[in-house]
């Protein structure tokens, strides 16, 4: 048995970038925590209505999908920067002292949304072996409206090359990821089912199987 750590920058990055790996993981056995870093809590631009309801969501995800365990980091969405990293570094590390995870999957640092590259850094400040000697690997996962909407320069591409078939698991994955009803659209709205299905089709189609989600491998330790 494995203990797991998912970070989100914002709820259903965790569902749309590794939804069916977590439920792999947990049916094998493994404890799978979840952080997210940001929260909507104090932000004028959101009603007491949505706050209500995102809150309802990542109760109803936690329970849903069995995380042994939810952080809540509390930084404002969408105002992540360097000097959050001050505070948030110290936090992260703190998390990880206590989860001892062996395996990491974070929000891919190439990603559009600014909060995506924060949260990335923290984490990474957080991976060095000789201070954190429980941590064997770290994947980064795509998540759907921000992966492919990086720059198309070489430095911002994300790297595929580790596959997990979630092929028994893409079912619950779409259910999973309907609680978030606002986050989701029509096609060709990019968090649509469809969009979902098509990605998770591709991926499988790469490594043989009829369902995927990919990961760049951005550190194993054997």
């Amino acid at each position: 048995m494995k203990n797991i750590i998912v970070i989100s920058s914002h709820p259903d990055d965790e569902i749309l970038g590794a939804g069916g790996t977590i439920l792999k993981h947990i049916d094998n056995g493994d404890s799978v925590y979840w952080l997210i870093t940001t929260n909507i809590l104090n932000l004028k631009s959101y009603s007491q209505e949505q706050i209500l309801k995102r809150n309802k969501e990542i109760e109803e995800i936690k329970n849903k999908v069995g995380f042994k365990k939810l952080f809540i980091l509390d930084y404002p969405a969408a105002n992540l920067s360097s000097s959050s990293l001050i505070s948030m570094i110290p936090q992260i590390s703190s998390i990880f002292n206590q989860v001892k995870p062996e395996i990491i999957y974070c929000v891919n640092r190439t990603d559009a949304h600014s909060d995506h590259f924060f949260t990335f850094n923290a984490v990474m400040a957080c991976t060095k072996s000789f201070r954190y000697p429980f941590i064997k690997k770290v994947l980064l996962y795509e998540c759907i409206s921000e992966t492919e909407f990086a720059p198309a320069i070489p430095e911002r591409f994300f790297q595929p090359n580790y596959f997990i078939n979630i092929s028994n698991y893409f079912n619950d994955k779409i259910n999973l990821m309907e609680v978030y009803e606002s986050e989701l659209g029509e096609h060709p709205f990019p968090r649509s089912i469809r969009n979902i299905k098509a990605l998770a089709t591709f991926r499988g189609a790469t490594c043989g199987v009829e369902y995927a989600e990919a990961f760049q491998l951005i550190k194993y330790i054997d």
